[in-house]
């Protein structure tokens, strides 16, 4: 159940690993009047993340975790989304695979975003494998994130036209843009379902 925070606001942790781009979309659509988003906290498992600059610039609260152990660096996480009265967590670009006891203990709503069709195309290197295939669509999908890997119920899928002489590179920035549209009307879809 997702519940509004104090100040009816819905309060984010956004997880990332390297660019930020869905960072920056589901920021920018915070910033809209009437929004109920708020990003309270980022997180990284790589201190040279471009969107921990992102963040500073922005003045949102960002922490780097050393992944190197697992439980302690979920331990960290989990006491720093109490501190900050995270209502929602999003996985954006994230390269770590969060542990079952990590799901449960949170006790939230955790949402990811994957750069396939799912169920087609788990885990890595999803453009290359679409396009050998010789798929006809790609796209991406918001899912809630459990147990198993990519396997959550599906929130929000939108496809893309694979062209005949698509390259890995141009299909990752057909995918990309995308995910940034999709990502913020994914968040809103589960608050509303919630209230």
């Amino acid at each position: 159940m997702v519940k509004l925070s104090g100040n009816n606001k819905i309060n984010l942790a956004i997880f990332i690993s390297g660019r930020g781009t869905n960072l920056k979309s589901i920021f920018n659509f915070s910033k809209k009047k009437n929004s109920i988003l708020n990003i309270k906290l980022v997180i990284s498992d790589n201190k040279f993340a471009k969107g921990l600059e992102f963040s500073k610039k922005k003045k949102i609260d960002y922490k780097f975790v050393k992944f190197n152990k697992k439980k302690i660096a979920e331990y960290k996480i989990l006491k720093l989304i109490e501190s900050k009265q995270i209502d929602l967590i999003c996985l954006a670009g994230f390269m770590k695979i969060l542990s079952g006891n990590f799901i449960k203990k949170s006790k939230l709503k955790i949402l990811n975003i994957h750069p396939s069709l799912l169920p087609k195309y788990k885990g890595l290197n999803t453009h290359i494998r679409a396009i050998k295939n010789k798929e006809k669509f790609s796209g991406c999908t918001v899912h809630f994130v459990n147990k198993k890997l990519d396997s959550g119920k599906i929130i929000l899928q939108k496809k893309v036209k694979i062209n005949k002489n698509e390259t890995v590179n141009s299909l990752e920035k057909k995918v990309l843009m995308i995910e940034n549209k999709i990502y913020p009307l994914a968040i809103m879809k589960v608050v509303k379902s919630n209230f």
